[in-house]
């Protein structure tokens, strides 16, 4: 066969696959270095009544937290709503910073926060970043004009929030893709937490898994 034509099924292959490489996008994590994250500086925050097994699973590498939207807050006397969420004690002030985790939302979990950057200026926010789940859509804050991920539930998402504090910038990655970038809210220390925290108009029971949680840094672009 002549080496100058090439057959039409190859071309179609490679077509496709550089389709699928520029859809999928560039790696979010490109260009940043890990930062070591011991198991010791993953915090629960649970109802206060209750023991940690009761609102927190991590079994083969997955971390299942749930609540009832009837739970007690996590302290005796905090005027906050139910929550079983995870602290990530790695706080910052400066610089670039990257959550990364792959979740899980089972369908009929809503009026839920399911992911946060801790930190703001001052009252009455106390976050520069959440990510809500409302009828199966991953949504910022409460903003149906910034729907993050239309179809959230059921399947495992591959999950990256960057935060640029000095530009005070932040963006959002779902799937490797770009899906959002909103300006944060000040704040001179923030952290990561991911899990379940109640919000407005909640399901009964909220639920959320998440595995191979990774934390990232750099220190400029």
């Amino acid at each position: 066969m002549d080496k100058r034509f090439v057959p039409w099924f190859v071309i179609l292959l490679v077509t496709l696959w550089t389709l699928c490489c520029h859809a999928a996008g560039a790696d979010p994590t490109t260009g940043f270095t890990a930062v070591e994250v011991s198991e010791d500086r993953f915090k629960l925050h649970k109802p206060y009544d209750l023991p940690p097994e009761q609102r927190y699973e991590l079994r083969d590498g997955v971390r299942r937290l749930w609540v009832y939207c009837d739970d007690k807050p996590f302290s005796a006397g905090s005027p906050t709503k139910p929550r079983a969420e995870i602290l990530l004690n790695r706080t910052y002030s400066s610089g670039v910073w990257q959550f990364e985790g792959y979740g899980y939302v089972p369908a009929g979990t809503t009026g839920v926060s399911v992911m946060q950057v801790f930190g703001a200026a001052g009252p009455p926010r106390n976050t520069t970043l959440m990510l809500h789940v409302y009828g199966g859509r991953l949504v910022y804050y409460r903003d149906e004009t910034k729907v993050v991920d239309g179809d959230i539930c059921d399947r495992w998402f591959r999950l990256n929030v960057v935060h640029d504090v000095e530009a005070s910038v932040l963006t959002v990655f779902v799937d490797g893709q770009q899906r959002l970038t909103v300006p944060g809210y000040g704040g001179h220390k923030h952290y990561f937490k991911f899990g379940v925290y109640t919000q407005t108009d909640p399901s009964h029971y909220m639920e959320s898994r998440w595995r191979d949680v990774k934390v990232y840094t750099k220190t400029s672009y």
